[in-house]
């Protein structure tokens, strides 16, 4: 049980000896041979990296600071005679404290607060909680890590890319020389002087070329006939490049050749990460070719074949759709039932997991309805639930947000409906994407523990349902056949025997860019 005190590290080890340690890589790995502890950190984002610097490596963790966001859910649905008496002393481990703490003081506020949350997890009755605390605390220290081990990143190759798409580096103040000439375009367009990132700008114009355009999103430019939506895509696709992933980022989040952004774990309301800083979850193609495997190396990249229709079978024990994962391609597989074409069978499945009626998918939803009535009734009932301001709850526990007071007067109000449709939509996409972060979190458990254990590379990067590891080039069949069996496993863990396929398709390639 490690914390941060005053004038150092203090560490709690399992026999329950409270020392200082100027050797932490030395102590831990003591540790780790003789008890194979799960160490219990309040904040692993914050306290994992020191250990790390060090040399030390967790090999088990519980995070307290995500243990308490996924219980405080939990309890916020619950009756208050219903919810477990929390330790009072407890609570304080989570408050911004304006002097150090002493190691001794801070281990006793954090054993308190564990065995504070170990009563709350019993009385909580989720079979699945501990499995998902576990999990989401295995992915605090896979991102800990990643952050520290950076992604291989080439400078050189990065600068060569925007200078391709943009021009020379300009100097401040100025636009690339290439992105300045889709600029003229769109004012060309227009036929006046404006600014294409200028939003207000940009609808005055299409507003006077007697264009009703609401927004300046892509979706309804896409239905607008006007010269100018062509140019003005292309400038803000280039724009963002530029002002997102350009020179002055690889200046800020590039050094030593990689790329070290900062995650953030199970930061979504359904548990999927984002980042603090780096942007690494919104990666565009055009700069990932700078993603490269280092000499003699390989970057293993594997994705989740359509994970969360995968996932709505597996949650629901539609027999016809557990069925249907056993073909790589999902869709295709249940075409036949749903309007005969693999893009009408996405339109139905995705319709009927993100609410969607536009254009062929009210028809196609019918569809799905008629031929898998127990998918259908599972995302459904959690439609109705949530449009009632009701729980719902992943396949191991995590609760949706309560809603707050301004979303109960707004349902009492005129626009009540289209209020209690959008939290209906959101329900039903919970329980899925939701799922669908929790598995991902316990192959990235397993596929840590496998990648260490043989030494076969090292975790570098990870976006919703996809990993790269980045290993020797005489390790990538290792490699892939690790992953594999770490998605295998993940799906044993969530649903035991169900007969569910979710594969993890991996692919060895030089850059990012390779892996679509």
């Amino acid at each position: 049980m490690p914390g941060r005190g005053g004038d150092g590290w203090t560490m709690s080890l399992p026999g329950g000896e409270m020392r200082h340690h100027s050797d932490l890589a030395e102590a831990v790995a003591s540790a780790e041979a003789d008890q194979a502890p799960r160490w219990v950190l309040a904040d692993t984002a914050r306290d994992y990296p020191p250990l790390l610097a060090a040399g030390a490596r967790l090999c088990r963790g519980r995070d307290l600071r995500l243990a308490e966001r996924i219980l405080s859910r939990v309890e916020q649905h619950e009756p208050p005679a219903a919810v477990a008496q929390s330790d009072p002393d407890a609570g304080t481990l989570f408050e911004r404290e304006p002097e150090p703490v002493d190691g001794p003081a801070l281990l006793t506020r954090l054993q308190a607060t564990w065995l504070d949350q170990r009563r709350r997890l019993r009385s909580a009755g989720l079979p699945g909680l501990e499995t998902l605390l576990a999990a989401e605390s295995a992915g605090a220290l896979v991102g800990a890590e990643m952050a520290r081990t950076g992604v291989p990143f080439d400078v050189a190759v990065h600068d060569e890319l925007l200078r391709e798409l943009l021009g020379p580096r300009p100097t401040k103040g100025m636009r690339p020389r290439k992105l300045q000439a889709l600029a003229d375009k769109v004012t060309e367009a227009f036929g006046h002087q404006l600014n294409p990132d200028s939003t207000k700008q940009v609808l005055a114009a299409f507003h006077a070329a007697g264009l009703n355009v609401k927004t300046t999103h892509a979706w309804e430019l896409h239905s607008i006939d006007h010269p100018a939506v062509g140019a003005l895509k292309v400038y803000r696709e280039h724009a963002r490049v530029w002002t997102a992933f350009g020179w002055n980022w690889a200046d800020e989040w590039v050094a030593e050749g990689r790329f070290r952004p900062v995650y953030a774990v199970g930061s979504a309301d359904t548990g999927r990460w984002g980042t603090d800083g780096g942007g690494a979850l919104q990666m565009p193609h055009a700069v990932r070719a700078a993603i490269r495997a280092e000499p003699g190396w390989k970057l293993v990249v594997a994705d989740a074949a359509q994970l969360e229709p995968r996932l709505l079978a597996a949650i629901s024990g539609d027999e016809a759709m557990i069925a249907a994962t056993a073909a790589d391609d999902v869709y295709t597989e249940l075409a036949p039932d749903l309007g005969g074409e693999r893009s009408k069978a996405k339109i139905a499945l995705i319709s009927a997991m993100y609410g969607g009626t536009a254009g062929d998918a009210a028809a196609l939803v019918q569809l799905m309805r008629e031929r898998f009535p127990a998918a259908f009734d599972r995302v459904e009932s959690a439609a109705r639930i949530g449009e009632k301001g009701g729980v719902v709850r992943t396949w191991l526990g995590r609760t949706v947000p309560v809603p707050g007071d301004k979303w109960w007067k707004r349902l009492n109000s005129e626009d009540g409906t289209q209020v209690a449709r959008g939290r209906g939509r959101f329900t039903r996409n919970f329980i899925v994407q939701g799922t669908a972060a929790e598995w991902a979190n316990v192959v990235l458990a397993l596929l840590r523990r496998s990648l260490h254990e043989h030494g076969l590379g090292e975790l570098v990067f990870f976006l919703h349902d996809e990993v790269m590891v980045h290993c020797r080039a005489e390790h990538a069949e290792a490699v892939s056949a690790a992953i594999e069996e770490a998605a295998a496993g993940a799906t044993r863990t969530l649903f035991g025997d169900v007969p569910v396929r979710i594969p993890l398709r991996p692919k060895t390639v030089d850059t990012y860019a390779e892996a679509k």
